[in-house]
Parts: C-alpha cells; structure tokens; sequence
C-alpha cells in the first residue's frame, strides 16, 4: 500500500529530511528546530567557470590565482560571521554550452552561492542566461557590451570588467588625434571584435576617421599572411587589431615580419599581459594599447601597492597581470557584498553590491545602477623595452590613464533600460 503522504509520521520524515538538506537541527524524538538553518561550517560557495583549455588559458590562470587570493583575505579576516569562502573552479572550455552545463552543476549540485568568470564574451551570456534563470549573482570578468544590454540583463547581473565602449574609445581619444584618420580593423569574428570595431567607430566618427575596411578572421587563426597584402594597399594610417590572447600575438608578430609596421601604427583595445610576458618586447614593440589594469600603478596607487604586495607573497614573487586583478576583485566584490548584508540570498546581496564603492586594487571604482557596469579607469600603454625594465615582468609604460565618469559611457536608455 502507497504511504500516506499526509500521515502525521511521513510528515515528520519530510521534516527531518528537509531539515538536515537545509543544515537544521534535528531534536531528539524527531523534532525539528526551526531557527537554526545552517551550521557556521557551511562555506560560502563561489562558482569560478573559465576556460582552462583552450587558447585563453593564459588568461584562465591569471584569474583563479586572482579569486584565490580573494578567497584567502576574505577567510583570514574572519570571513562572514564566521562562515568561510570556497572557491569552486571549472573548466567552461571555452565552449557556451559547456559553460551552462557546469554552471548549472556549479548551482544545482554544488549550490554555489555566486558565479564569477568567463574569458569569453560569447561564453559569459551563455553563463549569465543561466544565473538571471535562476536568480543567482553572476559578476562577469570578461569584455562585452550586450551584456548591460536590458535583454540580456538582469538585477543579478554584474559587469566588473571594462566593456569594449569604454576600451575602445579611451585607445581611440588617444590614438587617432596622434597617429591619423584613414584606418583599417583586423577584427575577430565573434562578439569581442565585433563591439570593439563598434566602440571605435562611436569615438572615431566625432573625430572624422576614415574607415577604409573591417576585415575579419576566424577565432583561433594562425596564419594572417593572407590579410596583409589588402591592409598594405589601402595604405592605411592606423591598423586597429581587434583580436585577443594567441591571435593578437600571432597576428602581432606576423605583421612585423611583413613590415606593416614601418607602413602603418599599430593599436589594439587591449595589450594582452600573458601574450606579451610569452613574445616578448620585439612582438609588442610600437604597438598602442589599453589594460585595466598594470601592477606599475602602485607607483601612485597605494590600493594597488597592497593588491601587488599580497599577490606576490601568494605566488612566488609573480607580479598580478590585468585578469590577475579582474579574478581579484570579481570574487572580493562579491564577497564584501555578501559581508555588508550579512547574507548570502541573491537580492540582498545584489542590493549591497550595488551600493559598494570602493578601491580594492586600482583605485575607486563603483557599478552604475541602471546596468550594474563597473565605473572605472583606463589606462593606455606601450611595450617597455627590456633596457627600460625594472625586472622581467616590467613590460608595459603608461602613457596616460583615462578617468572614466558616466558620461563615457553607453546610455541607459540606448541600453534599453527605462
């Protein structure tokens, strides 16, 4: 005969198992105390999807060492009431689908409290697609514009990487009054290059830049050789390469072997750390770019002396790279969130994140309210040659820092948001 699921005794059953599922206490007799919920030793649980395959590895790397060390400050200072931090790192393999699946995994299985991360701007909708589902916090650490847009947003989306708007068009307030109008974009064909393209097109079309051509090329190219002779005959003052990891440095080094260098300048939205530490000075040499962030700042930003300082005692002297410090505060945000609210329920802790304004590594920053996309500076630098350098991970000299205020940004209202 089917148990009577209204039976006072399978009643009680549900209760006992509900309870212990939840962390309650189960009083001898079978009773349940209600107020207890979770046992202090129930870690609070950060998800950390990144491509750990694949050709942003590099990347992947530098921002799990970046979480880690977040997790260990959070931790030694007592974490929240007691309650510690976890991280939990996954591979997403550079794969959308995949990214879901372990996310979901992350979520449903290993109840992680937040999601932070992604390398891959296609991979992190996919990834945020999942979270707003299910009203869980995602902070994403990878460059995109339509992730503030207001259909793929969600109040449980947080953007704490610069987006290609703002990369693109601090490089070209920079770039194109120096070195010229008639340009030429070498562009990864999916979502990353396609919103730099856009971004500096926005800037460049106020300031009269010439477009002469967007020529694009599959994710994970190897050979460029194919490109060049067209970018050489339509002679072009700038080259704008809007690639990243193994593909900007391939296609940086191809085009010094075919001179376009000594034809043309070279700017990218971002000067990749790894794929410069990997190639060296000569690959990267003349070429302009972006970085959110470089160590040197801590010549002048004592946040970023600290975040350095404890970087290095945590990985054997190695200076952080820019997604070093984006894994960094990505998980710290969220965590200090987590503290303000003393809670880990998805909408106080967005509340409380929403309200942080602080300087974790590279001064003030704080997300806007409409889209949750992290206001904050840019910095435009060139490669140093290896007689400049300080030490071997010396690499970059800044050339200007733009401060950016909201008014650089895309509008809420093109954004879609009432």
């Amino acid at each position: 005969m089917a148990a009577d699921k209204d039976h006072p005794a399978s009643f009680q059953r549900r209760s006992i198992i509900k309870a212990m599922a939840t962390g309650g206490v189960v009083l001898a007799g079978g009773g349940v105390f209600p107020g207890i919920l979770r046992a202090q030793a129930d870690n609070i649980r950060v998800g950390l999807p990144i491509p750990l395959t694949g050709p942003f590895v590099n990347e992947a790397r530098a921002v799990q060492r970046g979480a880690e060390l977040a997790v260990k400050e959070f931790n030694a200072a007592g974490g929240m009431a007691g309650r510690m931090a976890e991280l939990l790192v996954r591979d997403d393999k550079l794969n959308p689908q995949e990214a879901v699946t372990r996310t979901i995994e992350l979520i449903e299985k290993d109840r992680a409290h937040f999601i932070v991360g992604s390398v891959s701007s296609a991979v992190q909708l996919s990834v945020n697609n999942a979270t707003k589902q299910r009203k869980v916090i995602y902070n994403s650490v990878s460059q995109s514009d339509t992730i503030n847009e207001a259909k793929d947003w969600s109040k449980y989306t947080f953007h704490e990487c610069l987006n290609p708007h703002m990369t693109a068009g601090a490089v070209a307030r920079y770039a194109f009054p120096k070195f010229g109008k008639r340009v030429v974009f070498l562009t990864a064909d999916y979502a990353y290059g396609h919103e730099m393209v856009r971004g500096f097109q926005t800037v460049g079309k106020a300031m009269g830049i010439e477009v002469l051509a967007d020529i694009r090329h599959p994710l994970g190219q190897t050979d460029f050789s194919s490109y060049f002779p067209k970018i050489l005959a339509l002679k072009p003052d700038v080259l704008v390469v809007c690639n990243f990891g193994r593909d900007q440095a391939i296609s940086f080094r191809q085009a010094a072997d075919f001179g376009l260098k000594k034809q043309m300048k070279i700017i990218a939205p971002l000067l990749i750390h790894s794929g410069r530490m990997v190639d060296g000075h000569d690959v990267y040499a003349d070429i302009i770019g972006g970085t959110g962030y470089y160590w040197g700042l801590e010549d002048t930003v004592p946040s970023a002396k600290r975040f350095n300082d404890a970087f290095r005692a945590a990985n054997g002297g190695t200076y952080p790279t820019d997604y070093a410090g984006l894994g960094y505060v990505g998980v710290r945000g969220v965590l200090a969130a987590a503290k303000a609210a003393n809670s880990t329920d998805s909408d106080k802790v967005s509340d409380a994140l929403r309200a942080i304004k602080g300087d974790f590594y590279k001064g003030p920053t704080y997300y806007r309210a409409c889209d949750h996309q992290s206001v904050q500076s840019m910095l435009i630098v060139e490669s140093k040659p290896a007689a400049q350098a300080k030490n071997k991970e010396d690499i970059f000299n800044i050339l200007a820092i733009e401060n950016f205020d909201e008014s650089k940004l895309r509008s809420c209202k093109e954004l879609g948001h009432a």
